[in-house]
């Protein structure tokens, strides 16, 4: 009698045994990802919004803007590729400060799950939801004359830098959604801040032909780097000019240091941003 109750008390313990780490962040993830099956509108700011610039800017804009390249919609791909890939952090912010509003991570909390498993859940569900529309643009490129002129090696080292920048701005959205209360304050902000700043760079025009002030800036510009590494890379451009900034003449290792540097800056601000929006 007695080994049978201890049994039972025993087979209950385990059983209230919390999962581990990776099999939390898979069904965060997996929650997630869920969510963009039942409503693939979610997906319309990787594909729809992509698609529409490659429009407007190859057959309506192109025309009338020089580059170094042969063909501007090569050029031009790279540069989508690091805005859609940009947007990711806004992607983030909005899905986190939609859960947080809603009560969803309060009730995550009562689980015997770690919050760390929240976050994880959330950057890697966004960082495919990016990569999604990474793949609808090389599509598009391909559709319109875009082609990959560098070796394989090349081409993979590209994407991965896509991916490494990427992750770096997910931490941007983690503590935007975090410090943001409502998810209209987080499109406002993001739309304020991260779209100029992605026009302000190399992604559709040259800095060269920008004004002293702003050529700088674009220049120094992370996204510069990541569009000028991709170009190289996939052989849509001859190397940065004399003239242009450093970071442009080392694009490859300026992006691999912009990413690895905002992801030890912010990493643990967004940490504790959201523990502290997540402490009663």
């Amino acid at each position: 009698m007695t080994t049978t109750t201890l049994g039972a008390a025993t087979t209950e313990a385990l059983s209230l045994t919390p999962p581990g780490l990776w099999r939390q962040v898979r069904t965060m993830v997996w929650r997630n990802l869920k969510h963009i099956r039942r409503m693939p509108e979610m997906l319309a700011d990787v594909t729809i919004q992509p698609i529409m610039f490659v429009v407007l800017f190859a057959y309506v804009f192109g025309g009338s803007i020089s580059t170094d390249s042969t063909s501007y919609r090569e050029w031009l791909l790279p540069g989508i590729m690091a805005q859609t890939m940009t947007f990711s952090c806004a992607i983030v912010a909005l899905g986190l400060t939609t859960d947080l509003n809603k009560g969803i991570v309060d009730r995550f909390r009562s689980l015997p799950i770690s919050r760390a498993s929240v976050l994880i859940g959330r950057s890697i569900s966004s960082l495919i939801h990016s990569s999604i529309g990474v793949v609808v643009m090389a599509a598009t490129g391909l559709a319109i004359g875009w082609r990959i002129r560098g070796s394989f090696g090349q081409a993979v080292l590209a994407f991965g830098l896509l991916l490494l920048f990427g992750f770096a701005m997910i931490w941007i959205g983690i503590v935007s959604g975090s410090v943001l209360k409502t998810p209209e304050a987080v499109q406002g902000v993001m739309f304020t801040v991260i779209f100029p700043v992605t026009f302000l760079a190399n992604t559709f025009a040259p800095p060269q032909h920008m004004i002293p002030v702003l050529r700088v800036m674009a220049e120094w510009n992370p996204i510069s780097s990541l569009v000028q590494a991709l170009r190289t890379l996939w052989g849509n451009s001859p190397p940065a000019g004399p003239e242009a900034a450093w970071p442009l003449h080392h694009p490859v290792l300026m992006t691999v240091v912009w990413s690895v540097g905002i992801t030890l800056l912010l990493a643990p601000l967004a940490v504790r941003a959201f523990i502290r929006r997540t402490t009663d």
